[in-house]
């Protein structure tokens, strides 16, 4: 609510502001410039996000989905100790984590909230460890493929989306491994 107003507030001021200084024509046009803009990006990221939707629901019917995650149940067991043995918990976070490896925020959104629902079975209304692990491990997550990213550059033209792996990759292995250890720290310090 308060993003809306701070929102509402910054394009009323804008608009005021260009039609005080004569400048009306322009934010007028500016404006439908950006609304062009905005559809543009809208149906390059609806393709690259239908595409890979696609490839994980293959992976899912192939097995691979299932394979994926059995590969990281060991290290996800470590990472959420407390729910090593819910197997139900684990499917979700597996799934959840190997969306955000393909670069897949919008999938792997709902599989988190799914996953925190299911943690929260235990007690509810209080985030647990693993809840604030899943927060972080989904905030800064590693991506293998970038797809949001390679979308918004291949709407703005870029000939090469993909270019900028080696330091997506860089940059998201030093945030999850600072973030998983931020949290490994604050959870031994605030121990309920």
């Amino acid at each position: 609510m308060a993003m809306a107003a701070i929102w509402t507030g910054m394009v009323v001021i804008s608009i005021l502001c260009g039609l005080a200084t004569g400048n009306g024509p322009a934010v007028g046009a500016a404006a439908l410039e950006g609304a062009g803009a905005a559809v543009d990006l809208c149906l390059a990221m609806a393709g690259v996000l239908c595409l890979w939707m696609g490839v994980m629901e293959i992976m899912k019917r192939s097995g691979l989905s299932a394979g994926l995650s059995r590969l990281l149940r060991p290290l996800l067991r470590r990472l959420y100790p407390e729910f090593a043995r819910d197997r139900e918990v684990m499917d979700c976070i597996s799934a959840n984590v190997s969306a955000n490896l393909l670069g897949l925020g919008n999938a792997a959104t709902p599989l988190g909230i799914q996953a925190a629902q299911k943690m929260s079975r235990r007690r509810p209304g209080v985030a647990c460890d693993g809840m604030c692990m899943l927060v972080v491990c989904n905030t800064a997550s590693i991506q293998l493929i970038p797809t949001t990213v390679a979308g918004v550059r291949l709407a703005a033209g870029c000939e090469t989306p993909f270019d900028i792996l080696p330091a997506v990759w860089l940059a998201s292995a030093l945030s999850v491994c600072v973030g998983i250890l931020a949290a490994k720290v604050l959870a031994r310090l605030w121990r309920d």
